[in-house]
């Protein structure tokens, strides 16, 4: 297997998710699941895009479900379609088929030096990538359950934005765009700390065991904090959306406290999976503001990050929720196609 470390020419890291969006969600909500196959189209037209670029090498995640076997049969025909697609390398790491996976694929393409990376997920998948590539910038394609940060975007798109900011022909200060994020933070009494993220929301849940990682039972939620909230999307953090909308880049964010079914002042309809409604009571809410650290008032349970449960935390333990602004740049397509238009870089002269 082809070693990742390199110097050069621009390259292009590749993390997709190859079972995302087949979660408990999308079952119980009588929603499709992404095929692998349809996985595989999307590489390949991030691929074409970033050729047409000039990117002539990229680094994927392997994975054991299928992706890569199925992307190998197209990139060995050279042919048609595929004919100028640019080299694959895979990176020569373990695969346990878990979101490991992704924590320590993110590390090795940001040590490899990529100018970018390209995420096929949703909101979970996201977040493990920015936790681990440091000042790397993202590139998001929805294929999750949940995708309030990943755009719906055609690939080709995507492809040409990262490929124009990689080879330079788009400035930094115009490609990229600064996202929020919330740091989770857990205290021991023993003097011992957890840290995480979560790009979207946490969640608090009054649930002990963290079991089948998605959230959907909004009778056991007791709290709620969004980095943004859209009022269109899908998900937890509809329903901060649906109270208040934060804009993604607007700043602050929002906390929603959630009463116990039966108690709150009101009960909100919101869309909390594809296809799935939910009642959720709601007992107040109020703004979060940069870097004031909000310390979680449930006394045990379970934290989510964007929509999986992630940590435990019992009565003996502090946890705060802070919202970062600026925490970690991503790439702004249309603000990179709108500079490729204006400056002509799709334009071929004639021959001489």
């Amino acid at each position: 297997m082809a070693d990742a470390a390199h110097a050069g020419p621009p390259r292009v890291g590749i993390i997709a998710n190859p079972i995302s969006a087949r979660d408990i969600r999308r079952i119980i909500a009588n929603a499709n699941s992404l095929q692998l196959a349809d996985r595989v189209n999307i590489v390949l037209r991030v691929l074409a895009a970033l050729a047409a670029c000039g990117i002539a090498e990229v680094l994927m995640m392997p994975d054991r479900e299928g992706l890569r076997v199925m992307l190998a049969r197209h990139l060995s025909r050279r042919q048609g379609p595929d004919a100028a697609l640019p080299a694959v390398t895979y990176l020569d790491m373990p695969v346990t088929a878990r979101v490991d996976d992704t924590f320590l694929a993110a590390r090795r393409m940001a040590e490899a030096g990529v100018s970018a990376i390209v995420v096929l997920g949703g909101d979970g998948t996201h977040r493990a990538v920015v936790r681990e590539c440091g000042a790397v910038p993202v590139a998001g394609l929805s294929t999750g359950t949940n995708n309030a940060f990943p755009e719906m975007r055609e690939p080709t798109i995507t492809g040409l934005a990262v490929g124009l900011y990689a080879t330079g022909r788009v400035p930094r200060d115009e490609a990229l765009q600064w996202n929020k994020r919330l740091d989770i933070a857990i205290d021991r009494a023993d003097g011992a700390a957890r840290r995480d993220i979560a790009l979207v929301d946490a969640v608090i849940s009054r649930e002990h065991f963290v079991g089948a990682r998605a959230v959907w039972k909004t009778d056991t939620l007791a709290a709620l904090y969004v980095a943004f909230a859209d009022p269109q999307a899908i998900g937890l953090s509809s329903i901060a959306g649906l109270l208040e909308p934060v804009g993604r880049h607007e700043a602050g964010g929002l906390a929603v406290e959630i009463a116990a079914p039966g108690a709150g002042e009101f009960d909100l309809r919101a869309p909390i999976a594809p296809g799935l409604m939910a009642t959720v009571p709601i007992a107040g809410w109020h703004r979060l503001s940069h870097g004031q650290p909000h310390r979680v008032s449930q006394r045990s349970g379970i934290v989510a990050l964007d929509g999986e449960r992630e940590l435990a935390f019992d009565a003996s333990d502090t946890v705060t929720v802070t919202l970062r602004e600026r925490a970690f740049p991503s790439i702004d397509v249309a603000a990179c196609m709108r500079h490729a238009a204006r400056h002509r870089l799709m334009r071929i002269p004639p021959p001489p």
